[in-house]
């Protein structure tokens, strides 16, 4: 006869797992359905990130542009360090050279004076020791070997100063590639960023950025008095490239970057600056009022003086922004201002 078993009910403690279960995923179902979906950032949002990414490359680039300088220069002096060691050298070997000859005159009547062995050793240092208790010595031949020691000195000296300075240029090379690649990593990073705007946005931003122009160039001509002096030149320089395009590393004459166009500036009015911002920053006198500026004055923004551009009356100032920009009229507002630089 067949057995019948009551089926085995589940235990409290399941049941209520279950149920717990059951309702967090009734509770997730509902709201993923009520969640709003993800909001794309607003048009001010994404001008924020894109201005935060160029001020980001325009700190890189002028780092970049310190080590590109910093690389001509020991490119230079390693160029005239190379071409010192080969005329001495060249020095040295005719200084031997005479030495060779006295030694083989010597040979040929017979035999070699003791001091001219002493002459030709392998230590010029321990032969004037030696030979300072002879008298078999001219006072030419003494003045011979002391310019040989002279001699290999200066080109050991020489050939130490180079090879440091060959070192040092191998890693301002690696400094270089790392900043290029920084800049051009954030202002990849901002062009995706702007992509991501509609037309419409993308336009509405122009048109802002254009106005806004239009009024600093308009308020900057009329309070423009006449600028006279290598200053007045300098900024003269500037106004007559407004509208070329902003380039990181470039220093004219057809694109800038912001120390770009004030060197080149400067250079146009016979005045060499540093190229960097922050190198500019000490190349005159610091003005720290703003009402104490006067037109063709330099001006650095930011705490770290990244950028710098010309002081263009009545509050503005004539630079090169950024990338997808020109060299234009701004707000001195625009930018957080340190002080200005009377070359």
């Amino acid at each position: 006869m067949a057995s019948h078993r009551r089926p085995k009910q589940p235990s409290r403690t399941r049941v209520t797992v279950l149920t717990t279960a059951a309702a967090a995923a009734v509770a997730l179902s509902a709201n993923a359905a009520n969640a709003a979906p993800s909001e794309k950032p607003s048009k001010g949002e994404v001008k924020a990130k894109v201005d935060k990414l160029y001020e980001q490359a325009e700190q890189a680039t002028e780092k970049l542009n310190g080590a590109e300088e910093k690389q001509d220069k020991l490119e230079k002096e390693i160029s005239t360090l190379q071409d010192n060691v080969a005329r001495g050298q060249e020095e040295l070997n005719e200084l031997r050279d005479s030495l060779g000859l006295a030694a083989a005159a010597q040979y040929r009547t017979g035999s070699i004076d003791p001091s001219v062995q002493l002459f030709l050793s392998a230590d010029p240092d321990d032969y004037l020791d030696k030979a300072s208790t002879m008298d078999q010595l001219s006072s030419q031949q003494v003045e011979t070997l002391k310019k040989v020691t002279e001699k290999q000195r200066a080109l050991a000296q020489q050939r130490s100063e180079a090879t440091e300075k060959l070192e040092d240029l191998a890693d301002t090379r690696t400094e270089l590639a790392k900043k290029k690649k920084e800049v051009q990593g954030k202002l990849a990073e901002a062009q995706k960023l702007l992509n991501s705007m509609t037309a419409a946005e993308k336009a509405a931003l122009a048109a802002a950025d254009a106005r806004a122009t239009r009024a600093s160039e308009r308020s900057a001509l009329s309070s423009a008095a006449a600028v006279t002096g290598r200053a007045g030149s300098a900024y003269a320089a500037a106004q007559s490239v407004i509208g070329s395009p902003y380039v990181y590393g470039a220093s004219g004459p057809g694109s800038f970057d912001c120390s770009g166009l004030t060197s080149w500036a400067f250079a146009q009015a016979g005045i060499t600056i540093p190229r960097t911002s922050q190198a500019q920053a000490s190349a005159g006198t610091r003005i720290y009022s703003q009402s104490d500026l006067q037109v063709g004055d330099l001006v650095i923004f930011y705490s770290d003086q990244h950028h710098v551009g010309f002081y263009a009356g009545n509050g503005q100032v004539l630079h090169a922004p950024r990338t997808g920009t020109v060299v234009r009229y701004e707000s001195i507002d625009n930018m957080p201002f340190q002080f200005g630089v009377r070359i």
